[in-house]
């Protein structure tokens, strides 16, 4: 588990490019048959990817937790973005395809991933926050039916469309985890996908104060990236992304992105408040 410590507005100012990748950026998710995890300071998250092609992958707490187990303290948010696979749970199988998510609560001592076909291998992307309480354990189907009774598809009003090809950011955010939807502590998780010919997430942008984010690209070829701006709205710095990449967003900071072409993100929050729409927004004109 690598850790991030935080990281003040008055230092980032000063930084340069290898340094502001240093701090936020993680270049590489997903190795074949491990787990890699981020534990950052920022609102106690840890986030990161597990790929099991040849094996079976367990969740361990490590010594960075001082933990018996994984989820002792904590919560668990999880969404697939490779080929189908299995979450097991505490001896419970979960199917978990592509595009579906998973939440396990408080309490959940072992945690397995599998790949049903090694040659296009699950990669299970997950975010963990600090936890007081035990909420059940789902399935999350983005566009499937529930057929069973820990499933829970994502609502209607959950799956925003925004946004305009004349703006270049037609986009859809499926939101995962979330009061209404599903029950946690305090994590947040979903997924944001931009229409072809769009490229602009999270634009007008804003800060919250009362939580983090992390984002995960996704969806991308070799050759194209996402410029991922961070920073005070009147200090703007930006980071250069590639496919499967992951950028560690402080509360104080905004986050939005422009791509030479369209993709996916997933955006995983911890923090105080789970009200989804509790934003400090930033005018366009505003913006240094």
């Amino acid at each position: 588990m690598e850790l991030r410590t935080a990281a003040s507005p008055k230092d980032v100012k000063y930084y340069d490019t290898k340094r502001l990748r240093e701090e936020f950026l993680v270049e590489k998710v997903f190795f074949e048959d491990e787990i890699k995890l981020v534990y950052s300071h920022i609102d106690r998250i840890i986030f990161g990817g597990a790929m099991p092609v040849n094996k079976e992958l367990k969740l361990e707490a490590g010594d960075e937790l001082r933990a018996q187990y994984f989820l002792e303290r904590r919560e668990l948010g999880i969404i697939n973005i490779g080929g189908d696979g299995t979450v097991t749970a505490d001896g419970e199988v979960y199917e978990i395809a592509a595009r579906d998510g998973m939440y396990i609560g408080k309490g959940t001592k072992d945690i397995v991933f599998a790949s049903k076909d090694p040659k296009n291998p699950a990669k299970f992307y997950m975010c963990s926050g600090p936890a007081h309480m035990t909420y059940p354990t789902k399935r999350i189907l983005k566009d499937s039916k529930a057929t069973k009774e820990y499933d829970v598809e994502i609502k209607p009003e959950n799956k925003k469309e925004l946004g305009s090809m004349e703006d270049a950011n037609h986009r859809t955010i499926n939101k995962y985890i979330l009061p209404g939807q599903v029950e946690s502590c305090q994590l947040e998780m979903g997924m944001t996908h931009l229409e072809p010919g769009s490229v602009w997430n999270t634009m007008p942008c804003h800060t919250h104060d009362r939580r983090m984010e992390v984002y995960l690209y996704f969806d991308m070829p070799e050759d194209a990236f996402v410029t991922h701006y961070m920073g005070e709205p009147q200090e703007t710095r930006h980071i250069i992304m590639r496919n499967e990449q992951a950028v560690i967003s402080p509360s104080w900071s905004i986050h939005a992105g422009s791509g030479s072409r369209n993709y996916t993100f997933i955006w995983g929050m911890v923090g105080e408040n789970q009200d989804f729409d509790d934003m400090d927004e930033v005018r366009m004109q505003d913006l240094l």
